[in-house]
């Protein structure tokens, strides 16, 4: 059962030599060969090179390595296919990257190894991170450990049905509008999102520059403390890194709340919210209260614009950011009678229907005669919203939310209908425009009349979101703590 345990447990028995990292390893692939025909959160993964990083985790554990200074010494982990790793395969889960094998590792994959962590696989993602529910990869579908038939939530749906299966201890994802937060929600782990320029983007492959960010999928809040303080931290190879200080953010983990505030948006309860998600919700507030929380009514006047403003600025960068994938430097290419026609054919066929509708979007309102009316208002409007979250944050040291209006959705129920779809992000989109840090962890079930094989009991996990003033994680991290210690879902699992 070590392929179940959190980070900070299988370091403990790693460290009292209780345990090797190759048996924990062996315990995460043989849940892989179970679960995952099934939940199809693997794109790929390498068994033997996986079995020789934990051979050499074990050798540095038995030469008296310091987990102080390896935190991640022999712990499994996988990452979203968006992340680079020298000499693995990253795609984006699309068909136009080809046979692209990455000459480099991302600045938080270099962390990782510093680290020790044991980086063994490739995670399904909606292609390029657009989508809500992993249904846009152009390699498969991956599925809910809790109901098979439904979605994990997207597009780091991979990373977080990894983590609820127990198939990795830890993964990392990609947020750009609630990219980790949602399915997050929908699978029951915690995912987190730094605030922007806390996590290095330098080797994410870019969606939307302005508002992507790197981060944690973990099974407890300590993990995500844990792992955040590996991952985080200045560097000069992105432009948009903000050199601040990394708080030991495990030390923000103290169980004590009192005197917090609290903010609850009047703006987010609104109609379309699912009453078992509200009544989740509002027991969590209660319970904060309880541990001695404070709690009163902000107000984000803005909110009505966050998809509008989204779903211009995320296109219009989308569009720029993937000019690149031409067939002339790398990746797929097919060929025509000309350049131009090939540029046409290598792009038609290599993105989906979706890379190509935001394409389409972005390219139009960046387009003479619409720039003005369309991207430069969002800009103007998201300058509004940002402001909301910093007038609310004078008042209050948290905001406490849903993360999703419903629980996970059957698969195939909302793609036929982009805004709906869009819609399943409507919680967390505004976290992206105003750059703050937000984070999800599980606040209780839905009960449902369908449930997968796997799982004999008829419920689908429940999101709390908290959002946070910019580089306010360690509050985020320590209301987010007491709440999990002092209630019981962390505690459940998917399979």
């Amino acid at each position: 059962m070590l392929h179940r345990l959190t980070i900070s447990e299988l370091t403990a028995r790693l460290a009292r030599r209780e345990v090797s990292a190759r048996d924990a390893m062996q315990a995460c692939l043989d849940q892989v060969a179970r679960v995952d025909g099934d939940i199809k959160a693997f794109i790929s993964h390498n068994p033997a090179d996986a079995l020789t990083q934990a051979d050499a985790a074990d050798k540095s554990i038995a030469a008296g390595a310091d987990f102080a200074q390896q935190p991640l010494l022999g712990v499994p982990m996988a990452l979203k296919d968006v992340l680079a790793v020298k000499d693995h395969p990253l795609n984006c889960c699309s068909k136009i990257l080809g046979n692209f094998v990455s000459p480099y590792d991302a600045t938080v994959v270099e962390k990782l190894k510093t680290a020790g962590a044991v980086i063994f696989g490739r995670l399904n993602m909606d292609e390029f991170a657009m989508g809500s529910s992993t249904e846009n990869s152009a390699f498969q579908t991956t599925r809910n450990p809790w109901d098979t038939s439904r979605i994990p939530g997207g597009s780091s749906g991979g990373s977080a049905a990894a983590v609820a299966a127990d198939e990795c201890i830890a993964s990392l994802g990609s947020d750009t509008g609630g990219s980790i937060r949602q399915p997050a929600a929908l699978c029951g782990v915690v995912g987190m999102k730094p605030t922007y320029g806390r996590v290095s983007r330098y080797g994410l492959v870019a969606f939307a520059s302005s508002l992507d960010q790197i981060g944690p999928f973990t099974k407890d809040v300590r993990d995500a403390a844990t792992l955040l303080e590996v991952i985080s931290g200045y560097d000069p190879r992105d432009a948009t890194s903000i050199p601040q200080p990394v708080p030991r953010y495990t030390q923000a983990l103290t169980g004590d709340v009192r005197g917090l505030r609290i903010g609850l948006p009047k703006e987010f309860m609104v109609g379309g919210l699912d009453p078992e998600v509200k009544r989740a919700v509002d027991a969590a507030v209660t319970h904060l209260q309880s541990l001695g929380a404070t709690v009163q009514e902000v107000s984000l006047p803005h909110t009505d614009h966050d998809v509008a403003v989204y779903y211009i600025i995320a296109t219009a960068e989308a569009s720029a950011n993937l000019a690149r994938f031409d067939g002339v430097r790398y990746g797929a290419r097919v060929d025509g009678a000309d350049p131009l026609e090939m540029y046409g054919n290598t792009r038609g066929a290599g993105f989906g229907a979706e890379v190509k509708r935001r394409i389409i979007l972005g390219t139009y309102v960046l387009s003479s005669g619409y720039y003005d009316a369309y991207y430069l208002r969002a800009q103007k409007v998201r300058t509004l919203i940002r402001q909301d979250y910093l007038r609310a944050f004078e008042q209050v040291d948290a905001i406490v939310t849903p993360t999703t209006p419903t629980p996970a959705f059957k698969l195939g129920e909302k793609s036929g209908d982009p805004l709906q779809m869009y819609l399943s992000d409507i919680f967390t989109i505004g976290c992206n425009l105003a750059g703050i840090p937000g984070l999800s962890l599980p606040c209780g079930f839905a009960n449902v009349s369908q449930v997968s094989t796997l799982k004999s009991q008829p419920r689908l996990p429940i999101g709390l979101q908290l959002l946070g003033k910019p580089f306010g994680e360690e509050t985020l991290l320590r209301l987010a703590h007491a709440y999990e210690q002092s209630a019981p879902w962390h505690k459940e699992h998917a399979l």
